[in-house]
Formats: C-alpha cells, structure tokens, sequence
C-alpha cells in the first residue's frame, strides 16, 4: 500500500536519521524502531530520508563552499557599512542577526544575494521581472533575481549592476549614463542596451544607439552599435560581434532563447526563475549544447523537457533544491 508521509513525519525521518548517524544509544535504537513500526508513513517517510541523505552529500559541500565566500564578503560589506554610515550599523547588525536564524533553521537561504543587495536600490526576486524608472526618466527593466544601485550626484548618472541583468533604455540629459559591472563599464548619452553579469566579467547588448565598452578603468573602450555585443572579464574584452539582439533580449517577454548553448549556461539562467536552488553537479552533462525558445515564468517545465533530450537526473530535495546529476 502507498501512503503519503505528512510534513511532520518527513521532519522527523530526518530527525531519526540524523540521530542514528551519530552513534545512537541501544535506547534510541529501541524508540526509532517503534517509531518505525507505529505507521506505514514513518517507513515510507524514513526510506525517503534514506535518499535524501544520499543525494545531499555533494551539493551540501558545495553550497558550503559558495555560502562561506558569500558570508565573508557580506562581513566585509558591513565592516564598511560599519566605517562610513554611522547609525545605519544598527540596521545591518539586526540583518545579520535575522541571517543568521535563518542558517541555523535551514530556510533555503541564498547568502549571496544578501551581499548583492546590500546598498542597492532597485533589486528583483527570482522570477520577477520589473521595470524601473529612474530620476532622469531613463528606465532599466532588471532580470529576474538582479540588483542595482543608483547615484546620480557626481555630475554623471552612475549605475552599479550588482547582481544579474538589465535592459536601460536611457533619456537624453546631457550627462553622461554609465553603468559599472564585472570590473568594466558601459557609457553612453542615449542608447537602449543590456549589461549581464558574468562569472568573471560582463557581457553588453545594443539593440539601438552606440555604446563605448571599457573592460576595465586602463581599458580601450570598444564602440558598439545596435545588434552588436561584447563580452569582458578580468580586464581583457573579447572582439565585438553581430548577434539577433530581439532574440537575446527576448526575456524581457517571458522567453529565454538559445542557440548551442552549453546546459550549464542554461541551468544558470532558469536558477533565476527559481526561488530556491538549481545545481548541476555533472560537468559532462552540462557541457551539452541546447538549441530551443523557453518560457521562463516555468523552469522546472523547462528541466523536464531538456531532461526528456539530453537523458540527466533530476531529484528535487524539501521542494527547495533541484539537482541535475
């Protein structure tokens, strides 16, 4: 017979199987298996924690290593909050407080996106899509799961892109429009473009007008026009190319698009759709090359028809992480 563990009987599987991985005693060993025998849920719950256990190894290490950078450069950023702010301490102490409650009850949290946010202005959650008007009217309509932060008081309109993507659709004022991102930058006085983070960089779009990119502050500046990009990273700038820029904007619609695309480039864009995590943990099968047009407000539809092509595992654990295996 098939029965559907409660919410609260998952708990206490893991609760259980934590236990019993920590050298239990003859007298929780007794307890566990009358709790075991009690309720065919508990079996069926206890065999689902069994699994669990066994898929969360590596990505638990992983999520680790990623959460312990992120915390630092989050310190880091309050230090200075710390140093230059004065009174503004006090909020960013309570944030850290409420930080770290949230690691110790294993709400899903995503440290980075806490660094990313820290002084921004304009920020979206995973899967939203916003625009934003600015002081000058210009407008910038963020990817899901982006950050920026605005100043607009040093004779310039300066933008930080901190996290993500967005697409600025800049008004004529005589200042000069730049946006900072990846060590680099975009200036303009009227454009329409998109500036993407990458690992190690960023990536510019133009759909219409002339963008001057800078790969870094000793950098040639490259001049793009409408259907060119350019990618950047550690200071050194790829050749600009020609692209379909409709088509690689097109998320501003709803749709992520791809031609050749590793998985993995396409894993890391549904990640921003998602509210919790997506982590591939198979560089072979991420290196896989997708071609097809996406509707993004359904990542996990998504990850069932490219599993469906390219044949990968999928598990998804307490409904907060998918893994791609």
């Amino acid at each position: 017979m098939n029965v559907t563990p409660t919410p609260a009987q998952e708990q206490a599987a893991l609760a259980w199987l934590s236990l019993l991985h920590d050298q239990p005693s003859s007298g929780d060993q007794a307890t566990f298996s009358r709790w075991l025998r009690a309720d065919p849920a508990h079996v069926q719950a206890y065999s689902q924690a069994q699994v669990l256990w066994e898929l969360s190894e590596v990505p638990a290490r992983q999520l680790a290593d990623e959460d312990a950078l992120a915390l630092q450069g989050y310190l880091n950023q309050i230090n200075t909050s710390r140093r230059s702010r004065g009174l503004r301490w006090t909020g960013a102490l309570a944030m850290a407080a409420s930080l770290l409650l949230m690691v110790a009850m294993g709400a899903g949290w995503q440290p980075s996106r806490w660094v990313d946010e820290l002084g921004a202005d304009y920020v979206t959650a995973a899967g939203e899509v916003k625009t934003f008007i600015l002081a000058d009217q210009s407008q910038v309509t963020l990817d899901a799961d982006s950050a920026i932060a605005v100043d607009f008081s040093q004779g310039e309109r300066h933008i930080q892109l901190r996290r993500g993507a967005g697409f600025f659709s800049v008004s004529h004022t005589g200042q000069p429009f730049v946006v900072e991102a990846g060590g680099g930058e975009a200036r303009v006085l009227g454009t329409q473009f998109e500036v993407r983070l990458q690992p190690a960089g960023a990536e510019v779009t133009v759909l219409s007008g002339r963008v001057g990119v800078t790969p870094s502050k000793q950098g040639l500046q490259q001049v793009l026009a409408a259907g060119q990009q350019v990618a950047y990273a550690d200071g050194v700038a790829d050749a600009l190319h020609a692209v379909d820029s409709q088509s690689r904007l097109a998320w501003r619609d709803g749709w992520l698009n791809y031609y050749k695309a590793p998985l993995a480039d396409v894993v890391k864009d549904l990640s921003r759709y998602y509210p919790g995590r997506i982590l591939l943990l198979n560089d072979e099968i991420g290196a896989r090359r997708v071609s097809g047009s996406f509707a993004s407000n359904d990542p996990q539809a998504v990850l069932n028809a490219l599993q469906a092509v390219l044949g990968f595992e999928q598990h998804s654990l307490l409904g907060r992480m998918i893994v791609l295996r």
